[in-house]
């Protein structure tokens, strides 16, 4: 099924003759995929690359745009990331407290559904990672966004 994926969006992207990074979003629907969305950008689900992967969206965004070798997109370490949905969770200190957790304020103003901030924990050990993961999660409230495939939770 991920075979799949990557062809369908290769074939779009070379239909589209896009250049950059894109999500493409897809879900399986009784053994076919089917197409949800497009964002012809950096997209949310791809901060945790941000500290998670050897070369972040942003930077191969870039790369690829002035035509530049892509750079690496292997994973640094096993990575969660959390979105800060309707406002950002106050003291930001019980977070940053946390080992390997990397904060990520937007500057937006909070109203609801609008996402504010995030935050990446990127950890070697996995049973670690779930530990802090759970932490943070418990001191904040948070609504943990975890992308278990792209973030290499495992």
């Amino acid at each position: 099924m991920a075979a799949t994926a990557l062809e369908k969006a290769q074939a779009l992207a070379e239909k589209l003759d896009y250049v950059g990074v894109f999500a493409l979003e897809l879900f399986e629907h009784e053994g076919r995929l089917l197409g949800n969305e497009m964002a012809p950008r950096v997209h949310n689900s791809g901060h945790w690359t941000i500290e998670g992967a050897v070369t972040s969206q942003f930077e191969n965004h870039v790369r690829a745009v002035l035509g530049l070798p892509l750079g690496a997109t292997t994973l640094r370490a096993p990575s969660v990331m959390f979105n800060w949905i309707d406002a950002l969770p106050e003291p930001v200190t019980g977070a940053l407290a946390l080992s390997d957790v990397h904060w990520h304020d937007y500057g937006k103003d909070p109203r609801p559904g609008r996402k504010v901030g995030h935050a990446t924990i990127a950890c070697a050990d996995s049973v670690q990672l779930l530990a802090r993961a759970q932490a943070l999660a418990q001191a904040r409230g948070a609504r943990a966004a975890t992308r278990a495939g792209a973030a290499g939770v495992a």
